[in-house]
């Protein structure tokens, strides 16, 4: 990967080299980020990325893109238990927005492999402020998912809503499913998508600790539901190691 250098520049460079016009203006607001996520930090998450990418060696048949939800997945014994029988990667960083993805996907992410499967689920964090507007998080996803089908031609995207958020319905879930209604759209060709979202919530709509520790973040429960959601697509695209 090509190095990086602040946030602001992720916007900049991600603005002018992927986007339409459209979405370029839209997606070239300062981003939210989790104060404990510095440049050097994020920089060190790129490096993490492309350090796995060279141990594979180019043999990566599923990719996951996303925030620090599909982040938090690496490396641990609940990610080896879903997914240690293909060759996968995690692509996630903490506090990404769409735009961030993006640069990561433009300058590295998607070269020297031809991947079969890629996981998507990103965008809430272009969804914390609260002028915040639901298109303008749906066209940074269209902007990720046309970049993976430019320089990954041979892939199928399996695109996932937005997960809910908060122990209770509150007006933050409520602008992620308008975000999932927009980005349903998207699907066609080789992109499919799947709303995985109610699965995570109990039958009052609220969300269990078991499942989001932090009511944000998966639990090893709410990793489990992730993966029981997408385990039969991802068997019917990529085939596991022998």
């Amino acid at each position: 990967m090509k190095p990086l250098h602040t946030r602001l520049t992720v916007i900049a460079l991600s603005a002018i080299a992927g986007f339409s016009a459209h979405a370029a203006e839209l997606e070239s607001t300062t981003p939210i980020a989790a104060k404990t996520n510095s440049e050097a930090w994020w920089n060190g998450q790129c490096k993490r990325i492309d350090d796995d990418m060279t141990k594979m060696e180019g043999k990566i048949d599923l990719v996951f893109v996303g925030d620090s939800i599909t982040a938090r997945w690496r490396g641990n014994e609940n990610w080896t238990k879903h997914w240690g029988g293909y060759n996968a990667i995690n692509m996630g960083i903490g506090g990404d927005q769409t735009q961030h993805a993006l640069f990561r996907l433009q300058n590295g992410d998607l070269d020297g492999y031809k991947a079969k499967l890629f996981v998507v689920l990103i965008g809430t964090n272009n969804m914390w402020a609260k002028d915040a507007e639901p298109a303008n998080a749906a066209a940074g996803v269209k902007a990720v998912l046309d970049l993976i089908q430019s320089k990954q031609p041979q892939a199928k995207i399996l695109l996932l809503s937005l997960l809910p958020l908060g122990e209770k319905p509150n007006p933050g879930r409520e602008k992620r499913m308008e975000v999932n209604k927009l980005i349903s759209k998207f699907a066609g060709g080789h992109v499919e998508y799947m709303d995985i979202s109610a699965k995570f919530l109990e039958a009052d709509g609220t969300i269990s600790k078991e499942v989001m520790g932090d009511f944000l973040h998966l639990a090893p429960k709410g990793f489990d539901i992730w993966a029981d959601s997408i385990s039969a697509k991802v068997k019917e695209v990529v085939a596991e190691k022998k």
